[in-house]
């Protein structure tokens, strides 16, 4: 199945696979992070608690503070302190938590093996509805007004999470929702754009730089409306629409829209039906080789207007897909990154950074952004 693909893709490829990171022990200790509340964008924690000594051993009681809005305990069981509390003692001591790159590296790693052994999806992997997630909590973003975007996390609320465009991704917020309860410091916004980061690279995809510092809004407030995400449907002039709202050029929208090499559409869901290449779980330039390469007939079934290749009529593309070749100056960067993958993910890499970070209120720079060790 997939895992088979993207062995076999592997072997194949000239990047050298990265070696496998070692997981996390795991540890007694447990934390019980407050949800911090928007717009504070810094999560800490601390402990004023000491040790006393008992009949049967040392007993550590748990200590409770807020900072920055969130907190945490800890404790030993059998009357020893356990090795994460030993750990996270002298970083309370000094002040608030504040994560590090190794802890979202932590994250990373986490959400990478859930990837790899939970494969009851699509082709074998969530990747592809992960990477759907990250690009539609960050596509709402509008320049002019300064709304939407990545930060907030606002389709955990019905009012957008229940957008048409949105159909399916409670798959994927429910996959992350394990990776939530054990990082309970992480905001969920950081969360989905991590996790997107990790599915592209995990599924042999470039590195991506990303940085912390989206906070979640606490209510449906800040949803925003229907209608700011792509339409299938459309063509080139919907596309410039939708993405020139948001900043990018005729080279971005591009792009962007390599990442249709990933997943494939469903009728319960868009109303379209299959994928865009035969690897829909690997990353790579096949969308625009294919889109090149192939000759796309109308599709004679009941569903809404698609395309299908006229060889193996298992594949798809929307009209929006075909207004890439249709227009002169969308098909120019069609034909450069289907002559050259490499040149598609140094691009594409730069793109999605920008999509991920559209409208966030960062405190970092962004030379401060952080790139991590893939596991595939």
């Amino acid at each position: 199945m997939a895992t088979a693909a993207r062995t076999f893709t592997r072997a194949v490829r000239s990047t050298p696979a990265t070696s496998q990171l070692k997981t996390a022990k795991i540890r007694n200790a447990r934390y019980n992070l407050q949800q911090q509340t928007f717009p504070s964008s810094r999560r800490g924690y601390a402990s004023g608690s000491s040790p006393r000594s008992g009949g049967s051993g040392f007993l550590w009681a748990f200590g409770l503070a807020a900072a920055g809005g969130a907190g945490y305990y800890f404790y030993a069981r059998d009357g020893s302190l356990t090795s994460a509390a030993k750990n996270a003692a002298p970083a309370a001591a000094k002040g608030p938590f504040i994560p590090q790159q190794k802890d979202y590296q932590a994250v990373y790693n986490a959400i990478a093996k859930k990837l790899e052994e939970q494969d009851d999806y699509d082709d074998g992997s969530y990747g592809p509805v992960i990477v759907r997630l990250a690009w539609h909590c960050s596509g709402t973003y509008d320049a002019l007004t300064k709304t939407g975007g990545s930060n907030g996390a606002t389709m955990r609320f019905a009012p957008e999470g229940d957008h048409g465009a949105n159909a399916g991704l409670k798959a994927a917020r429910d996959f992350l929702e394990p990776i939530k309860q054990q990082f309970p410091w992480i905001s969920y916004s950081d969360l989905w754009t991590l996790a997107g980061v990790t599915a592209i690279q995990e599924m042999q995809g470039p590195s991506i730089p990303w940085r912390p510092g989206r906070s979640d809004h606490p209510n449906d407030t800040f949803c925003t409306p229907d209608g700011r995400l792509p339409d299938g449907s459309k063509e080139q002039s919907h596309l410039r629409a939708i993405f020139g709202r948001m900043g990018f050029d005729d080279r971005e929208i591009v792009a962007l829209s390599g990442a249709h090499a990933l997943g494939r559409c469903h009728t319960d869901r868009s109303g379209f039906d299959g994928p865009w290449s035969f690897s829909p779980t690997v990353m790579s330039n096949d969308y625009f080789r294919l889109l090149m390469s192939e000759k796309w007939n109308y599709r004679k079934w009941d569903g809404p207007k698609q395309f299908q290749d006229a060889g193996s009529k298992s594949l798809m593309m929307l009209p929006t897909d075909m207004a890439l070749i249709k227009d002169k100056e969308f098909k120019k960067h069609v034909e450069r990154y289907a002559k050259d993958d490499q040149v598609f993910f140094n691009e594409f890499r730069d793109v999605i950074v920008k999509l991920f970070e559209l409208g966030v209120p960062f405190q970092s720079k962004e030379e401060d952004r952080m790139t991590f060790k893939a596991t595939a």
